[in-house]
Parts: structure tokens; C-alpha cells; sequence
């Protein structure tokens, strides 16, 4: 293992999928991370992917829904690294059905588990950040943070609430004028092991809506994010772009099509085994380590044009252009299928 001088990186949900792939991003710049999840499987096996990419690892079981185990963590964090320079938020759950379908009890633990999570995360890194005046919050979003679709009323409900709450913060942040600051990654459908893991209901076997990228896609935005925190948010994959200008211009049309379309899109054939991970980990002491990677390598994309862009779009205003060719070619297909 080389020498460590990286920074402290804190990441939740960091046994599997983006979280997973995350970790080892910043392990392979030689950066001590805190791997914070609940399935003790995953985070063994990641901190070993993590010391073999050149990273320092520190495993920390937490479940983000308890606020004083996440400030206890943070603190274990300080205690072993000194300080924290980095805090990702990416732990999340969810259950694919219909609203109707979702016990007032799962619709609470996901909100706890994919909303409050983050702000228990934020408040424990900024408990140790903003003394210190340095630090960066990555909250890792998606493209449902703007655009709900059908079938993950929960998770659509948190990803909102994350955008919201992290827009405030910035603003409280940016007048207090400190050196600490929050930037939002909005991802797009992502290959990872979280469609075998969340509570469906679905008469099919879940599935991201297509097109899919692979989660180190999304480790080097967060990653470049982290170092470039000044801008407010992220947008990774023409995907993303497409559906959040599609989503400003027609919304209306673009419901109309996702009512039509989006209870196909998430579902193939064949049941779905899993009794979900909404209470317990898949990858507990009585499951398996799944790694980052869900079952849809062969469709998955290794790289997105569009977020190379984004990161230099100081450089080229090639982004600006893609962005709105995305969001124009977007409102066609649409208005072409809703006639259709």
C-alpha cells in the first residue's frame, strides 16, 4: 500500500452498487474512506477492494435512519483519521409498487432511510467541518429528484426532499460565508445490485429504466465533484439531461408517457426473490457480498460523453450544446410516442 496523504472520505451506503464503486474511486487516489452501511458482508469485501486500489479503510456498521449512531459514527470517523474532509451521502432504500400498495410503515422507513439519512449525514459532517472551516458534502441524487415516475412513489418522494433541503443548505452555507461546501450529483438509471435487494410488489422482476450505466460511471462524477464542489449540482448521463429538460418544458406530456410506458420499463420477466432490504441487509450476516454491480452488465454503459462534458465545460461549450440537442431530441421522442 503507498503512502497515505489523500483526505478523509466518508461514504454511506458504501457495501454495494455506486457507494461501492465510490470508495474504491477515491481508494485509488489514496484517500482514507469510512465505508458507513449495515451489511457487514459488503463492507468487509469493500474495504478489501478499497486497501487493494491504495486506500486506507475504516469499516463503520450504521444504519443511516439513527441519527445518534450516525453522529457516533462520524465521531469514530475523527477519532481513528483526525478530521473528515469528504462526506458522500448515497445510502438509500425503496419498494417497487404502487402507491396504494406501500404500508404506511415502508413508506416511513424508506423516507428515513433515503431522506433523513442524508440529513442525519449532513448534520454529523458539518458538526466536525464548519469548525474546522473546510469540507465538502457530495449528496448523491438522481434524475427522480425532479421527474417522479410510477411505481417509486417513496423513493421519488425522498429524492425530492433531498433536493430541496440541500438547496436551502447551500444558501445558509453560502451566507454564512464559510469554507464549507454542498454539490448534488443527479444520476441516472444505474447497474447495481438494488433491484434484487428492494421490497417489489411488481408482478415482474424489477429493472432500471433503460438506458443503464455502470456505477463507476457515476464514482468519477462524484469524485469530481467532491474537488469541484463550488458548482451546485451534477448531471451525469444524456439520459438525465434529456428527461430534466423534458421535465421543465413538457411535464405534462412526459407524465402522459411515463403513465403510458413506465410500469413496462421497470419490469422483466421472471418474479423477483428477494423479500427486500428495507428492514434487514441482503448482505447481512446471513446473506452474501454483491458487490457494485447489478445483473445488467451487458446493456450497461462504461462511459457517458455527457459527463465528461459537464466536468470541463469550462473548457468547451460542447456541454451546452449536448445538453440542449438532449433536451430538444427528448421532447420529440415524446410528443412522437404520446400521439403514437
Amino acid at each position: 500500500m503507498r503512502t497515505q496523504h489523500g483526505r478523509v472520505v466518508v461514504v454511506t451506503g458504501a457495501s454495494g452498487g455506486v457507494g461501492r464503486a465510490t470508495a474504491r474511486a477515491f481508494a485509488a487516489r489514496g484517500d482514507r474512506v469510512a465505508l458507513l452501511a449495515r451489511g457487514r458482508e459488503g463492507l468487509a469485501a469493500a474495504a478489501d477492494e478499497v486497501q487493494r486500489a491504495g486506500g486506507e479503510a475504516l469499516v463503520v456498521p450504521v444504519d443511516v435512519a439513527d441519527a445518534k449512531a450516525v453522529d457516533d459514527a462520524a465521531q469514530q470517523v475523527v477519532d481513528a483519521f483526525g478530521h473528515i474532509d469528504v462526506w458522500v451521502n448515497d445510502a438509500f432504500s425503496g419498494v417497487f409498487a404502487p402507491f396504494t400498495e406501500i404500508t404506511p410503515d415502508e413508506f416511513r422507513r424508506v423516507t428515513e432511510v433515503s431522506y433523513l439519512g442524508y440529513v442525519f449525514g449532513t448534520r454529523a459532517a458539518l458538526h466536525h467541518m464548519l469548525p474546522r472551516d473546510r469540507g465538502t458534502i457530495v449528496q448523491v441524487g438522481s434524475a427522480l429528484a425532479y421527474r417522479g415516475i410510477p411505481l417509486q412513489s417513496a423513493y421519488c418522494g425522498a429524492k425530492h426532499a433531498i433536493q430541496g433541503f440541500n438547496e436551502s443548505l447551500r444558501c445558509e452555507l453560502l451566507h454564512s460565508g464559510t469554507g464549507v461546501r454542498t454539490t448534488m450529483v443527479q444520476l441516472p438509471a444505474m447497474n447495481t445490485p438494488q433491484f434484487d435487494w428492494v421490497l417489489s410488489r411488481m408482478p415482474g422482476r424489477a429493472r432500471p429504466v433503460a438506458p443503464v450505466f455502470q456505477p463507476e460511471v457515476a464514482a468519477r462524477a462524484i469524485v469530481h465533484a467532491a474537488s469541484h464542489a463550488r458548482r451546485r449540482e451534477y448531471w451525469v448521463g444524456g439520459s438525465t439531461v434529456g428527461t430534466l429538460l423534458a421535465n421543465a418544458a413538457v411535464p405534462g406530456l412526459l407524465e402522459r408517457y411515463l403513465a403510458r410506458t413506465g410500469f413496462d420499463a421497470q419490469q422483466d420477466e421472471g418474479e423477483h426473490g428477494s423479500p427486500g432490504n428495507l428492514w434487514s441487509p441482503a448482505d447481512g450476516p446471513h446473506g452474501r457480498d454483491f458487490g457494485p454491480h447489478g445483473r445488467f452488465d451487458e446493456e450497461s454503459h462504461n462511459h457517458s460523453a455527457q459527463n465528461w462534458l459537464s466536468r470541463n465545460r469550462n473548457r468547451t461549450r460542447a456541454g451546452t450544446a449536448l445538453a440542449v440537442g438532449a433536451g430538444v431530441v427528448a421532447v420529440g421522442r415524446l410528443a412522437r410516442r404520446v400521439r403514437a
